[in-house]
């Protein structure tokens, strides 16, 4: 139980740092960016409901899965709301500077993805994958960072 809750929170409070950091250096927001920011919240508010299923059913296939979907679907949210806040500022502001091409949060996309298939065949291997995805995020955006 304490593990499935402390990677709830921890999920969540990624995103929300990074989230925190993208706007930090974006110069100008408008209505454009509040889609994909109420996307993205609206699959983190996912978590809790996915997080406890998974913990009821003692981590089965379909609720690990379906965790790595709410993970998904909160990564293409960020990705979305990080390319509208780099269309309004620019491709030369500090934040598309800052994330390039976002090879991290691409990567940390297919691995959740990656994880939903072998939640199938082996859930703790999809546990592991969110973990490290949790891992390589754990410290805020240190791209970001530099220029802040």
């Amino acid at each position: 139980m304490f593990i499935t809750y402390a990677l709830s929170y921890t999920n969540v409070a990624i995103f929300w740092n990074n989230h925190h950091h993208m706007l930090q250096v974006s110069e100008r927001v408008d209505g454009r960016v509040l889609w994909p920011n109420m996307f993205l919240l609206f699959w983190l508010s996912l978590v809790p409901f996915v997080i406890r299923w998974m913990d009821e059913t003692g981590f089965a296939a379909l609720p690990t899965a379906a965790y790595g979907f709410v993970l998904v679907m909160a990564a293409i949210g960020y990705l979305l709301l990080e390319r509208m806040l780099i269309a309004i500022n620019g491709v030369d502001s500090r934040l598309a500077r800052a994330v390039g091409r976002d090879l991290k949060a691409k990567l940390s996309l297919s691995a959740y993805a990656v994880a939903i298939g072998l939640a199938f065949v082996q859930p703790w291997i999809a546990i592991a994958l969110y973990i490290a995805v949790a891992l390589l995020w754990f410290v805020p955006d240190r791209r970001i960072e530099k220029i802040i």
